[in-house]
């Protein structure tokens, strides 16, 4: 039998592992792989969108045109996003936002100049 209490929802667990990004730029995921995350602006027909690409920190992966080349990927998610209208309006701002692959007509770097 079994000597550990159940943890009720909303109490946090001592064994908790953090979320790869809880610790910024250089995190590292509970499989021990890090991560880096990169700015990149992305153009689709009618929007462009510029946000944080998550990216193995070497080696697999480690690249933008890896992830975006990537077979098996039909999604790419990116964080902190900023999404603006081509034809003019407001920018919208989200926490996160997942975008079809086939939906991006070009991936560059983003300035860090406020893009």
């Amino acid at each position: 039998m079994s000597t550990e209490q159940p943890i009720a929802a909303g109490e946090p667990s001592s064994s908790a592992q953090p979320l790869p990004g809880d610790a910024g730029e250089g995190a590292s995921d509970p499989s021990g792989i890090d991560h880096r995350r990169e700015r990149i602006r992305i153009e689709t027909e009618r929007h462009r969108i510029v946000g944080e690409l998550t990216l193995a920190r070497d080696g697999y992966r480690s690249r933008v045109s890896d992830v975006l080349n990537a077979p098996e990927r039909d999604f790419l998610t990116l964080t902190e996003v900023a999404v603006e209208p081509l034809s003019g309006g407001p920018t919208e701002l989200f926490p996160y936002l997942t975008i079809a692959r086939r939906h991006i007509v070009f991936a560059v770097a983003a300035d860090g100049d406020g893009d």
